[in-house]
């Protein structure tokens, strides 16, 4: 587990961009986003608090990833690939779920799962998570609020817990 740790810790910026560079620089977007958007921006709260984009793959799937400070570790990044279900038989509210990873830096303490931790001495936490939440577009809009929540399960270091964040994103 230390050598997966150091190996995370000495590359995790590169994963981190290769992995944004990888999605964003797909061809086989088909928007599902306001106005037949693919891509949008905007602000998370709650945990984590910060920034969000969030990338259509096709109508029912979707890549989300964030990065900004929580629990979890000072400065966090998560990513998601999402499926959206239609549930209500509605153009503008969709349910979704999805897994995802989740890396934090820095080696400050924080409270995760009702204990406290430490991400060590490399400052790098790796936690896999399960998000379920629901969006709404509004008709002729280029926004999307969104609201999640979902386990979050450490893997180093070791831990459960729980994300539930909100947020906006606008769709230029």
């Amino acid at each position: 587990m230390n050598l997966m740790k150091t190996f995370i810790a000495k590359n995790a910026k590169f994963l981190a961009v290769g992995l944004l560079t990888l999605v964003l620089g797909s061809s086989e977007c088909r928007a599902q986003g306001p106005d037949g958007r693919s891509f949008g921006f905007g602000l998370v709260v709650l945990d984590p608090l910060g920034a969000t984009i969030k990338l259509w793959t096709n109508p029912v799937n979707a890549f989300t990833f964030d990065i900004g400070e929580s629990d979890f570790g000072p400065t966090r990044i998560d990513g998601d690939y999402l499926w959206h279900f239609d549930a209500f038989h509605s153009r503008a509210v969709r349910l979704f779920a999805g897994p995802g990873l989740c890396l934090a830096f820095g080696s400050g303490d924080g409270i995760y799962g009702g204990r406290e931790f430490d991400n060590g001495d490399n400052g790098v936490g790796l936690a896999a998570r399960v998000m379920f939440g629901v969006n709404f577009i509004p008709e002729r809009t280029p926004l999307e609020i969104f609201f999640e929540l979902g386990p979050i399960i450490g893997l180093s270091p070791s831990g459960v817990g729980l994300d539930l964040a909100a947020g906006i994103r606008f769709y230029p």
